[in-house]
């Protein structure tokens, strides 16, 4: 089964949640006006989707994206809208981008915050609750926002990634690490405290 996805063309003009420092939602702001060299603080998430035998489905981001184009990262990130839930934009996106459907989707690291600065200065400056789902699907990209996918067995994945032997997105290498700090098999990863999301996504 794969999920119904709608043409990019059909997506609508996306709005990020904007933060202060505790993390409370202060506004929002059209995603394509937000990234730059002094980019606020805002909501995001990230996913990361395993197949039945614990390998991850890894990205490469489109090449014409404003940030990071090319870069290999986790399975997907993306922005809640206003008053939406943390799940439901992970299950949105995930379908969007991959056309996958989820099931076991778990929050486990609720408090993950990171920033990230491109050669050109443009910079990721986020909130970014940490996701894990499952997936008997294939996916299905959408050209526009991913330009490859590959499936990846995650201890040696996320080995690599913590000897810097391969080279990932700055938020992935981080979520790697701290992913491996609380147990070496994604399977028995335990749930975050959702009270450690930002107020925000709660």
């Amino acid at each position: 089964m794969t999920a119904p996805r709608s043409t990019p063309a059909a997506y609508p003009l996306e709005h990020v949640v904007l933060l202060d420092e505790a993390g409370n939602a202060i506004g929002t702001a059209p995603k394509q006006d937000v990234h730059h060299g002094e980019t606020p603080l805002h909501l995001a998430f990230s996913c990361y989707v395993f197949d039945a035998h614990v390998n991850v489905l890894l990205t490469q981001r489109a090449l014409a994206k404003r940030t990071f184009p090319g870069v290999w990262t986790n399975t997907v990130c993306g922005h809640p809208a206003a008053g939406e839930g943390l799940a439901d934009a992970v299950r949105r996106r995930v379908g969007q981008e991959l056309g996958l459907v989820l099931s076991d989707l778990r929050l486990v690291l609720p408090a993950f915050r990171y920033t990230a600065v491109m050669d050109n200065g443009v910079t990721e400056n986020e909130m970014c609750p940490v996701f894990v789902a499952r997936t008997g699907d294939s996916p299905d990209a959408d050209p526009l926002e991913v330009e490859s996918t590959s499936w990846q067995p995650w201890t040696a994945f996320s080995a690599d990634v913590l000897a810097g032997r391969i080279a990932v997105s700055a938020w992935c290498a981080e979520q790697v690490r701290e992913l491996v700090s609380i147990g070496p098999d994604p399977r028995t990863w335990p749930a975050g405290d959702p009270a450690l999301l930002p107020p925000a996504a709660r």
